[in-house]
Parts: structure tokens; C-alpha cells; sequence
């Protein structure tokens, strides 16, 4: 399996990953951006991996073997990445592997102005450059520089969301060790919140939990925290804190789609009659709430490629994905787990109940949450599925991401892993009791039981 995966590129460190590859990612990266004619400047940011700043020196170096010039931003969450690269309209690198486990680590790469790159839009092509080798040529070096990011990172941040009048409020915040606890201290150190910081350290092994607030059981501690200090809302981020989880007072988990739509309607006071994407796995809340506040939301493919694309073709002002990353058009339509979070806190304290109270008018279905089975043939199963449901009568069927089959009262959703030899599959119904049923009866379809 290629280490050049859908949207970046991830393997185990020293064993798929090295220091030598990072060099020859670099050299193909120069000449990727040399054929897409780009700026001939690179912004590398770097997570708090242990290896992530070896393999940005490999990089830069191959980069600048090409003569391109580099600045080395240093420490940086994604989004702060994907910030200098359209700050600075400048294409760029990130040296993170997100929310994946200690051993793993990887790059994110966009072109100037943070455009997405993915496997259709350049990822191949270094590869191809990657493998092939690059042609040795004579050329001047580049000139490598550092410049920290991080106050205008913040100054950016603020200028988007008004929370200049908000009322005091109880905030905890587990980092996981990642780069939040970075980037929250400098973001909240300008504003009116008791704090109550979790797991701050910046520690590539991750010696709490791992990074990846997808996962519920990555969620316990905060969520005692959050009704141990009677908090009025927790925040969890994943490695690179690209992504934003939310916990209510009760220590509950936030459904993502509840605050796609809350974010959406926001949105839409301030933008009226503006277009939202939202991912085909979200909640059917999130359409009914972007229609209701007379918006337009466009169904999109699971992925940042695909949902900045759809942005950038359709002047999206705002886009959510159920795995809890949110784009914004005034962030170069790149993702911001930080934004997302200070979205929420601005709404929670403009409103005068709690945070379960405030997504309440958004909490309108049951979901399963997203199921994986292992499976040798993925395509079979789905064609064995839609024909079940097909014969059934009374339910409409799409392929835009794997197959979609849309009933009245319920839908589910069953697509390939980009990675692994999984289906994945989401169930959303008007009861908790129907979801349980379709959920039921699709996977023994997937199982074959």
C-alpha cells in the first residue's frame, strides 16, 4: 500500500517514512509546483512529533535543491499551515500525521492560497516524480528563512468571530498533547474564558490519549473534567488540531452535524441567502437548517479535496464535515478546527441556556455513528446491498461516495476506506429505534449473516 494516500501522505516512521524519502518528496514537490507554474517559495510548518522536524529538513532541503526558497514557520497546527499559505500566498508543507498513533508520521501539502492538493489534483504526480527519480540538474540553491505565524495567525482568527461582549464562561480544553496546546494558549490569552487546559504538553507520544477525538473513548477525560469543574463546554482537538470536537455540560458528546448547522445559521445571519456544503454522511438536519435560513447546501463527497473544490466552484461561504472538520471562505476555504471552536463559544455565550439547550433545534434524527467492517470486496457488497433495497420499493439510491440509500423515515450510507479493506458504514433515522433496524439488517448484508 502507497504512503501517498487520497488527500496527503502517512506511514510509519522510519520504516515507510525517512528522512531520505523526505528529501525526494521535497525535489518532487519543487517540480510539481515548477509545472503548476506557483510561487517558487515553500511555507513548512511542523507538528510536535519527534521526527517531524528531521523530515522538514529533509524536505526543505530537497525543495531548495530545486532553487526554490523555503520559510520555516516551526511549530504550527494545520490550520496555521494552511493560514501562511494563503496569507502569504505561498504553496505549502505540514509535518503532521494528524490524529494517527505515535509511530506514524506525514505530510499535507496545498498549493498558494491553501488550494487543496489530493490524489486528482497533484498527489499522483509527485508520487510519479517520487518514484521515477528526479533528473539531477544544476541550480542555484534555494534560501531557507524562519518566520513565526502565530500572532497573525490569531489576529485572523479574531477578526472573524466577534467575541468582544461574551459572557464569562467555563471552558475546558484537552490538546492531546498536540499542537492546541500550541495554539490555544495564544489564542486565549486575548480572551474573557476561564481556562481549564488539558494535556497541553506538546509530546509526539502521546502519553494520555491518542489525538483522535473521533474516537469516544479519547473523549472520557474530558468529559469528567468538563462536570467535575462544571464547565460550560469542553473542546477536544485531534494532533494537528485541524479538527474540533465539542463536549456539552453534561459531558456529552456534540454531534459534529449539530454544529455544522449551528455554524451554517450563523453563517447565513451574517451572509443571507448564501450557499453551505455539507458532507453526505451529515445529518439531514443540516439541509433543513440551511434551507430554513433560507441558504443553499450543497451535498458533497467525503474529503477536504473535494469539499474545498466544491467551495471555490459554487462561492460556498462555509462547509462542514461530519468528522468535525469545518472550511470557512474567509480562511482560504481551508479547515479550522480553532475557528469551529470559537464559532461555538460565541454562539453559547450570545445565547443565555446551555450548550445542549442552544443545539437542541439542531438534535433532530438518531445516527449510528460510523460502523467499519472488514471486507475483501467492497464493490460486491455494496451491489448486493443496493439490490436488497431496490427490490424493496420506495427508497432512492446514489453512488456520489460509495452507495447512499434514501428512505422517508431513514437513510445509510456505506462506503470504502481510502486505506484500509473496510466499508464504512453511517445509519440515520427519525427514531432510535428505526436506526437500530436498518443498522441491523445492513450489516448482516455486510457480513453476509
Amino acid at each position: 500500500m502507497s504512503i501517498f494516500k487520497a488527500y496527503d501522505v502517512r506511514g510509519l516512521v522510519d520504516k515507510e517514512i525517512t528522512a531520505d524519502f523526505c528529501f525526494a518528496t521535497g525535489v518532487a514537490f519543487a517540480r510539481f509546483l515548477q509545472q503548476e507554474r506557483e510561487p517558487a517559495t515553500v511555507v513548512i510548518g511542523e507538528d510536535m512529533r519527534p521526527s517531524s522536524p528531521i523530515f522538514a529538513d529533509a524536505f526543505s532541503a530537497g525543495v531548495t535543491s530545486q532553487g526554490f526558497d523555503v520559510i520555516r514557520i516551526g511549530l504550527a497546527s494545520t490550520d496555521m499551515l494552511y493560514f501562511a499559505a494563503g496569507k502569504l500566498n505561498m504553496p505549502g508543507a505540514m509535518f503532521t500525521a494528524s490524529h494517527n498513533p505515535a509511530e506514524y508520521n506525514g505530510i499535507k501539502m496545498c498549493l498558494s492560497g491553501a488550494r487543496p492538493i489530493g490524489k486528482e489534483s497533484g498527489l499522483l504526480t509527485i508520487e510519479k516524480f517520487v518514484t521515477e527519480g528526479s533528473p539531477l540538474e544544476l541550480r542555484s540553491v534555494g534560501v531557507e528563512r524562519e518566520q513565526s505565524m502565530v500572532e497573525e495567525y490569531v489576529d485572523h482568527l479574531l477578526t472573524l468571530v466577534d467575541l468582544t461582549t461574551t459572557r464569562p464562561l467555563k471552558v475546558v480544553i484537552d490538546a492531546g498533547n498536540g499542537m492546541a496546546g500550541y495554539t490555544a494558549p495564544a489564542v486565549f490569552k486575548r480572551l474573557n474564558f476561564d481556562v481549564i487546559e488539558m494535556y497541553f504538553e506538546l509530546d509526539g507520544t502521546f502519553p494520555n490519549h491518542e489525538a483522535n477525538p473521533i474516537d469516544p473513548k479519547n473523549l472520557a477525560d474530558l468529559s469528567k473534567a468538563v462536570k467535575k469543574h462544571k464547565a460550560d463546554i469542553g473542546l477536544a482537538f485531534d494532533g494537528d488540531a485541524d479538527r474540533c470536537f465539542l463536549v456539552d455540560e453534561k459531558g456529552e458528546l456534540v454531534n459534529p452535524s449539530a454544529l455544522t448547522a449551528l455554524i451554517a445559521d450563523r453563517a447565513l445571519a451574517t451572509d443571507p441567502g448564501s450557499t453551505i456544503i455539507y458532507n453526505l454522511i451529515s445529518s439531514r438536519s443540516v439541509k433543513e437548517v440551511v434551507e430554513e435560513n433560507g441558504g443553499t447546501a450543497v451535498r458533497s463527497r467525503v474529503g477536504h479535496s473535494y469539499i474545498k473544490k466544491l467551495m471555490a466552484e459554487t462561492g460556498a461561504i462555509f462547509g462542514g464535515e461530519h468528522s468535525g472538520h469545518f472550511y470557512f471562505r474567509d480562511f482560504w476555504r481551508a479547515d479550522s478546527g480553532m475557528l469551529a471552536a470559537l464559532h461555538a463559544l460565541a454562539a453559547l455565550s450570545e445565547s443565555k441556556g446551555t450548550l445542549s439547550q442552544l443545539l437542541h433545534t439542531y438534535n433532530r434524527y438518531s445516527s449510528s455513528g460510523e460502523i467499519n467492517s472488514v471486507v475483501s470486496d467492497a464493490d460486491a457488497v455494496m451491489k448486493k446491498i443496493e439490490d436488497f433495497y431496490l427490490s424493496m420499493g420506495s427508497v432512492t439510491t446514489d453512488h456520489l461516495d460509495g452507495l447512499t440509500v434514501d428512505s422517508a423515515d431513514w437513510w445509510f450510507n456505506v462506503r470504502a476506506s481510502n486505506t484500509e479493506p473496510l466499508l464504512r458504514l453511517n445509519v440515520e433515522a427519525t427514531t432510535k429505534s428505526l436506526m437500530e433496524k436498518v443498522r441491523t439488517q445492513v450489516l448482516a448484508l455486510i457480513s453476509g449473516k
